[in-house]
């Protein structure tokens, strides 16, 4: 393929930005919905995980009250074992031990009550956090349905001219060089409007509204030159290019 003038190579770019600009516009009409819906998967992702914890949390505290209500039974069933041994004590020796062995138990009852109320007060105080989390789960979930459903129907309207305008994109850049696609591209991420290719409106540089002095708009409009804005960076175009691509290229409306 041949290369393309310097008025074609303009030509060619600034048809690139008008299509990439269409496509701007969409996304700026789904605005921050992707970002929102994704944030909102996210949270909800995180609640669901730290809702599961304290599920599991819940049933081992649960199976630590079964586990000491099972202390306490044993321990009352050795207290009325030993309580019936002492009927039948036969010596002093055996009668310290047996109490010995009452008073332990008598404080392992004791020690078994006191975990199993700490053990119900951290039930209680993490099945009201699991009760206030899946609130806010609930809330989340109901967000991101409406937010889906928000950005669903944006997409449903403007899918099909996406796309097209995509595909023009792609097929504008394979006819410009890559060293200008490198520029126009770094130029485009530099600025959140992503416009690389301005055209000189009263004077001025269409991106930054920085004045251009005369000689240069002469330059500009001669089409020898890509020449670029001395302080925004951006590539500019005379109004004549302007006209003939927006001619050539049907514009599609958003």
């Amino acid at each position: 393929m041949a290369e393309l003038t310097v008025e074609e190579k303009l030509r060619e770019l600034f048809e690139l930005q008008l299509v990439d600009s269409q496509i701007d516009e969409i996304q700026i009409l789904k605005g921050e919905l992707p970002d929102e819906v994704q944030d909102l998967e996210d949270d909800i992702a995180g609640l669901e995980l730290r809702m599961s914890k304290m599920e599991s949390n819940i049933k081992e505290l649960q199976s630590e009250v079964s586990n000491q209500q099972g202390k306490i039974k044993e321990s009352e069933a050795s207290i009325l074992r030993y309580q019936n041994q002492l009927e039948n004590v036969k010596n002093s020796r055996e009668f310290e031990a047996l109490t010995k062995e009452l008073e332990f138990q008598k404080l392992e009852i004791q020690l078994a009550e006191k975990r199993t109320r700490q053990s119900k007060i951290e039930i209680e105080n993490k099945e009201e956090t699991f009760k206030a989390t899946d609130e806010r789960l609930q809330k989340k979930r109901k967000e991101l349905e409406s937010k889906k459903s928000e950005l669903a129907q944006i997409i449903e309207k403007t899918e099909q001219d996406e796309d097209e305008l995509r595909k023009k994109s792609d097929e504008a850049r394979k006819n410009i060089e890559d060293r200008l696609i490198k520029a126009y591209d770094k130029i485009r991420t530099s600025y959140r409007n992503g416009l690389a290719v301005v055209t000189v409106e009263r004077d001025s540089c269409g991106g930054c509204f920085n004045k251009i002095p005369p000689q240069l708009q002469l330059e500009i409009g001669m089409r020898k030159h890509i020449t670029a804005c001395e302080h925004c960076g951006r590539i500019l175009v005379d109004d004549g290019i302007v006209s003939e691509v927006k001619e050539r290229v049907g514009v599609v409306e958003v």
